[in-house]
């Protein structure tokens, strides 16, 4: 190692980290100081999302902070390196699932709304984070329990050592599938409710422009969240998988292989600090467009007569269930 590549990989992940600590400990600060907000299930998902890409910038900053100071330790390992890569294992681990979460919990926020089962309660939604948190801390504690290889440099990581190369398979192809795979069927499924509650609105004959505009806001918005973590994971998922393949001596690698670890580090930050952009900076312009929608439900369905009145009400009700009293759904 070079002090010039030290410093040209080090400090720019010095950086990133810091401004995705700023953002989240900003967007938590505003969550907590907004107390009627907190008692919606999406804004507690949304707190929590921010709680795991706090600690797991944190964490990252923290492993930087090592490879600046001690290069060498990143490639051979050591046990400093070891709580810091579990703590940003339990981090990521709990990120990924809270956007599962957050997922599920928009696709049953625009779910038909004569299904009144699938309203979710605050109970459910601190459950749900606790239990995520929980089978985070399990997963990403494993190495700390011996599932490490800081004394087995045999069977231990070329890329992140001092971790076992089965363990990091073990967490990394379950979680990315999860990741990529679930967030996008979720999404889709969202847009799919959409285009037909939109179809059902336009056969009875009116125009909806406002629920058009929502609709491309939706997609937009979900081909952003899904882009943005291909973009963060895949990368640290091509590694692993590299890693597995390709058993090498850590002397006889490139130094561009090592390179390419640390900028999979940055892009997973970069997810940190781009989910509260997506979640938490675009609520006010969201909340006016689905409140100027609700508040033109009466002048875009009007009933033409009495016998198509009841059909027109239901039609209404289920509108304003599926956005009104969810207002951010489209998120």
């Amino acid at each position: 190692w070079s002090s010039t590549i030290v410093l040209a990989l080090g400090i720019p992940q010095v950086i990133t980290n810091l401004i995705s600590v700023i953002c989240n400990s900003a967007v938590i600060i505003a969550f907590i100081a907004s107390s009627k907000a907190l008692h919606k299930p999406i804004f507690i998902l949304f707190c929590n999302l921010a709680v795991s890409d706090l600690l797991a910038s944190s964490s990252a900053l923290w492993i930087a902070l090592l490879f600046i100071e001690k290069p060498d330790s990143t490639i051979y390992g050591s046990k400093e390196l070891l709580h810091a890569y579990v703590f940003f294992a339990t981090s990521i681990l709990s990120t990924i699932y809270n956007l599962v979460s957050i997922g599920i919990e928009r696709f049953l926020a625009v779910a038909p709304c004569t299904m009144m089962k699938y309203k979710i309660s605050q109970c459910q939604t601190l459950t749900a984070a606790l239990i995520s948190w929980g089978i985070a801390i399990i997963f990403g504690s494993l190495p700390l329990l011996g599932w490490n290889c800081l004394h087995k440099s045999e069977l231990a990581s070329t890329l992140y050592s001092p971790f076992c190369i089965d363990y990091l398979v073990f967490i990394t192809i379950p979680n990315c599938v999860v990741a990529f795979v679930l967030l996008l069927c979720t999404y889709i499924a969202i847009i799919v409710i959409l285009k037909r509650q939109k179809a059902i609105i336009q056969a009875s004959g009116h125009t909806l422009t406002v629920y058009k505009m929502a609709e491309l806001h939706v997609a937009r918005t979900s081909i952003f969240i899904w882009i943005l973590t291909v973009i963060s994971y895949a990368p640290f998922f091509a590694g692993v998988l590299w890693d597995a393949i390709h058993v090498n001596c850590p002397l006889d690698l490139h130094i561009g292989v090592y390179v390419f670890r640390n900028v999979t580090a940055t892009l997973i930050t970069l997810n940190c600090l781009g989910n509260p952009i997506i979640y938490s900076l675009k609520f006010k312009n969201l909340e006016n467009t689905l409140n100027f929608f609700c508040q033109e439900k009466s002048e875009i369905l009007p009933p033409p007569n009495k016998d198509k009145s009841q059909s027109y009400s239901k039609l209404r009700i289920c509108i304003c269930a599926a956005v009104k009293t969810r207002k951010y759904a489209i998120i």
